[in-house]
């Protein structure tokens, strides 16, 4: 009975998924910052990646500003983006972050994607702006 409940694999070929596994779920990286928990005491620089608009508005914001769904602006639509540009842009930024119900349309909160942060909101809007006026 015994024999009957021991793997069929080969232990190698366990062990070769077993590492495969670890390599796909470790972390890709540590931050560590000054003064905290495993700082060494001097300052720890951490290079951020620049926010990319473009990028964001692609996988996020076009979903609903490249058919205008929602009454969402389209992307590139000058009469229609003027009048919320004019409400100046930190208004826009606030609507895009925090969500806003219009007269006409409706804007989720960071477009439905929560896991968005501010500045990559931020840096959409201003993608979308530019290319609408």
């Amino acid at each position: 009975m015994v024999a009957a409940q021991l793997p069929t694999e080969d232990t190698a070929e366990l062990l070769a998924k077993k590492d495969a596994l670890v390599e796909r779920i470790s972390p890709v990286g540590q931050l560590v910052v000054a003064g905290g928990s495993g700082s060494t005491g001097g300052t720890t620089q951490v290079a951020s990646a620049a926010v990319d608009g473009k990028a964001t508005y692609d996988t996020t914001c076009a979903v609903c500003h490249v058919a205008g769904v929602a009454g969402a602006p389209k992307f590139g639509d000058k009469a229609a983006w003027a009048p919320r540009i004019a409400q100046g842009i930190d208004t826009l930024y606030q609507h895009a972050i925090n969500g806003f119900q219009g007269t006409v349309g409706f804007m989720p909160a960071k477009g439905g994607n929560a896991s968005l942060a501010d500045d990559a909101v931020k840096a959409a809007v201003d993608h979308m702006v530019k290319e609408s006026q």
